[in-house]
């Protein structure tokens, strides 16, 4: 059973490709506004916003050649790091099956992916939005060679439908610096079928820092997407997907009026709700770590101490993402080096920051 979005079927190609090779460069998001549940067919429950990092990365380049296998429904040979992975395999196979009416082409040839991180995988870094945003836009490109009258709003509209069907947050790293997937009633063009560009924020939120605080690279005892399931019959599935509503709705005027104090309230408040979920459903579970709690304590310890606006959001997972202005950087480092880095594994940190809007991260054509 599909949804089919007529809007994203394809029309008639007007050129022929026999083989060629595209390469893109994707960017992980962290949420503010968490995506936690889920419909059919990939879709949010609830809105969420993001926002773009810049150093966390996955390149990837998709080679397509003419078919010699027609044994399974797709001919794919995928490379991790330069190594065949099968469990990623999988994925994307299920992927490409999930694409198959909006790229006819997918069953016409053999592709080669090969797909590189900036991050170490399970670092609490979102590598599947990433990753299936890379896999998704290397496709469009293909596409485009195909139909090279299509228009950049339809490629990247497409690019984010597409990419959430690999991985719902992907959708949220094809373009845009701080990005919203969901139908909200205050974000215009705002869909659950794709993500779109916020806009222009306050300029004290460009180049806004994220430093990620790797305090536990262990596998995570529970998926995301199993995760999501549980919110299908949790007490306060209703109450927590009001509230995101309302959220966004508050960061839509944080962000643009740059009201740092409300944000840090803001965005806490949303990674402490995410868990908590986690803790109240059936079966219930704690992502978080010792180290975990003994960060924030020492977060808020300065905060208060220094009155600088840092603060912090969890993702599904143990490792911190400490959030500040770029001008408190030199403050902000001093306490990672003297204090958080003493609660990481290994005393590992990634430097990240929030591009600014024209990053060249998109495709050009």
């Amino acid at each position: 059973k599909i949804m089919v979005v007529d809007k994203f079927l394809p029309k008639k190609y007007t050129e022929k490709v026999t083989r060629g090779k595209v390469q893109h460069r994707a960017p992980s998001n962290i949420a503010l506004v968490k995506y936690w549940g889920k419909k059919d067919f990939q879709l949010p429950a609830n809105p969420s916003l993001s926002f773009t990092l810049t150093n966390s990365y996955t390149d990837t380049s998709v080679e397509f050649l003419p078919r010699t296998d027609f044994n399974a429904s797709f001919q794919i040979d995928f490379y991790f790091e330069e190594n065949p992975k099968e469990a990623f395999l999988t994925k994307i196979e299920t992927f490409f099956n999930r694409m198959r009416l909006y790229m006819p082409f997918l069953r016409d040839y053999h592709f080669v992916v090969r797909s590189h991180n900036s991050f170490p995988h399970s670092s609490g870094i979102a590598s599947s939005a990433s990753a299936m945003a890379a896999l998704a836009v290397c496709l469009m490109k293909i596409e485009k060679l195909f139909c090279p009258e299509m228009t950049d709003e339809f490629f990247y509209e497409k690019a984010s439908f597409l990419a959430r069907l690999g991985s719902g947050s992907a959708c949220r790293s094809i373009i845009g610096s701080v990005v919203v997937w969901g139908e909200h009633p205050e974000i215009p063009n705002s869909s659950d079928l794709y993500g779109v560009p916020f806009g222009m924020t306050h300029e004290v939120f460009h180049r806004y820092q994220d430093t990620i605080l790797l305090i536990d690279k262990g596998q995570k005892q529970i998926s995301s997407t199993d995760g999501h399931d549980l919110m299908n019959n949790h007490p306060y599935a209703n109450q927590r997907f009001v509230q995101a509503t309302e959220n966004i709705s508050k960061l839509n005027t944080i962000l643009r009026v740059g009201a740092l104090d409300d944000f840090v309230k803001l965005i806490e408040s949303e990674a402490l709700t995410l868990h908590s979920m986690m803790m109240t459903s059936n079966p219930y579970f704690v992502l978080m770590r010792p180290n975990t709690l003994a960060t924030i304590e020492q977060i808020w310890n300065f905060r208060r101490q220094t009155q600088i606006p840092v603060g912090f959001t969890l993702d599904a997972g143990a490792n911190i993402h400490l959030l500040y202005p770029y001008q408190y950087k030199s403050e902000v480092q001093l306490l990672i080096e003297s204090n958080l880095k003493n609660f990481c594994d290994n005393q590992q940190i990634i430097e990240d920051e929030v591009p600014l809007e024209s990053a060249n991260f998109y495709p050009k054509f």
